[in-house]
């Protein structure tokens, strides 16, 4: 009788000491859980002003394992486990920043940005092919031009072509350099002045006109005399003689009364001092009220387009283009910013620096014009808040805090009752 109660004892003791262990296992599997949010509570707190950040929760979930301490159909609970759920999703709050090449993202876009990975001889920046994505629009110039983040990260886009004028199609570094030429506006009049000598039959007036990317044509009209009070003036290139072609009627005093002009259709109408000129680099007004009948050809014409420019400065639109400003009052695009977006954004892998690369769980990067597809839209001299709630983290620090206690004092109490365990058969 007393062998067999023996036995039952050891039993007995052998099933508590088995739960007693496993109680310590999920009591420690608490604690590893408690530290984890710990670090993500620890992370936001310590973000709660960065610009971009996207603050993280903690998820728990519980292991659950079939053993010889369940009977049949059940199962217990032998830990738990904590996970970091990232929200790239959420939006932080726009504020004005002081920095007027600071831009912010309402939306769900990112700007497309990539890092320097070494110095050149001449101290520009190497950059690299890794691809990467940031809500961290607190952009400023560097020493080379370059715009970059206060993460150190370089801010794409697609850079205007410096001889055509022509926006290009594929990402790179935005940088505008402060030797940055000034592109010749577009020209839309072109100004006669001077006299025509009467007792002459010709006289020319070659100008240069620009069209819209600052590419420069040479535009000549000839003048050919009629009779005392009339001429005509016609484009020299003109083989057809069918356009921008005018006849000008001269008044006593030697200026000009009228213009009688014909078009290619072989319309004509009449002004008083000017005709449209059509065909390249584009159309244009002429202006004739400047010329009158002398004794000597001086005649000359001038074209409206700005050449010359001294850069000072960039700025930003909303429609994502950067534009380089000059001392004549002009500003030029330089650079167009897009946004990108991904189907799971919450699935991006994070990075240094507020920043973020692709996944296959993400989805393929797809490059948007600003406010196009969800991508959002730009405020310029603006930042994105940090989208940490402090007030929330701190309560949720309390109750990890709680949690955390309360595991450790399984683990004494566990620690208590094998001692107890141990001594029953001594």
């Amino acid at each position: 009788m007393l062998g067999h109660t023996t036995r039952s004892l050891f039993h007995v003791r052998e099933y508590a000491m088995s739960s007693i262990i496993n109680a310590v296992h999920t009591a420690v599997s608490g604690l590893n859980a408690q530290s984890h949010a710990f670090t993500d509570l620890s992370n936001n707190i310590a973000n709660s002003q960065t610009t971009g950040y996207k603050a993280s929760t903690t998820s728990f979930e519980d292991y659950v394992t079939n053993n010889e301490l369940a009977n049949d159909g059940e199962s217990l609970s032998d830990s738990v486990a904590a996970t970091t759920r990232q929200h790239t999703d959420n939006q932080g709050m726009v504020t004005t920043s002081t920095n007027s090449t600071a831009l912010a993202i309402s939306g769900n876009g990112f700007f497309n940005v990539v890092q320097a990975t070494g110095q050149s001889n001449d101290s520009t920046p190497v950059l690299g092919t890794q691809q990467y994505y940031t809500r961290n629009g607190d952009f400023s110039q560097d020493k080379n031009g370059y715009l970059v983040n206060t993460s150190g990260y370089y801010l794409e886009g697609y850079n205007v072509d410096a001889s055509t004028g022509t926006l290009g199609t594929s990402l790179s570094a935005i940088q505008v350099p402060s030797t940055i030429a000034f592109r010749p506006t577009e020209s839309t009049k072109l100004t006669a002045t001077g006299t025509l000598d009467s007792s002459s039959t010709t006289a020319d007036m070659p100008t240069t006109a620009y069209d819209s990317t600052g590419a420069a044509t040479k535009v000549d009209l000839t003048w050919t005399k009629v009779n005392d009070t009339t001429w005509t003036v016609k484009d020299a290139n003109d083989t057809t003689g069918t356009s921008n072609s005018a006849t000008v009627t001269f008044d006593s005093t030697g200026a000009v009364s009228s213009v009688t002009s014909q078009d290619s259709t072989g319309a004509s109408s009449t002004s008083s001092s000017s005709f449209n000129y059509t065909g390249s680099p584009q159309d244009m007004t002429v202006s004739l009220s400047g010329v009158t009948l002398g004794s000597a050809n001086t005649v000359s014409m001038t074209s409206d387009s700005v050449t010359t420019g001294t850069f000072s400065g960039i700025s930003m639109e909303t429609d994502g283009s950067v534009m380089a400003t000059f001392d004549n009052g002009y500003s030029q695009l330089v650079a167009k910013i897009p946004l990108t977006t991904f189907a799971d954004p919450n699935s991006l892998s994070a990075q240094n620096g507020q920043a973020y690369t692709a996944t296959s769980q993400s989805g393929s990067p797809q490059i948007n014009a600003v406010n196009t597809n969800g991508a959002g839209t730009l405020t310029t001299g603006s930042i994105e808040e940090s989208t940490t709630d402090l007030t929330g983290d701190l309560s949720k620090l309390i109750v990890a805090q709680q949690a955390y206690g309360a595991n450790t004092k399984v683990v004494s109490t566990a620690d208590q009752l094998l001692q107890t365990t141990l001594a029953m058969i001594q």
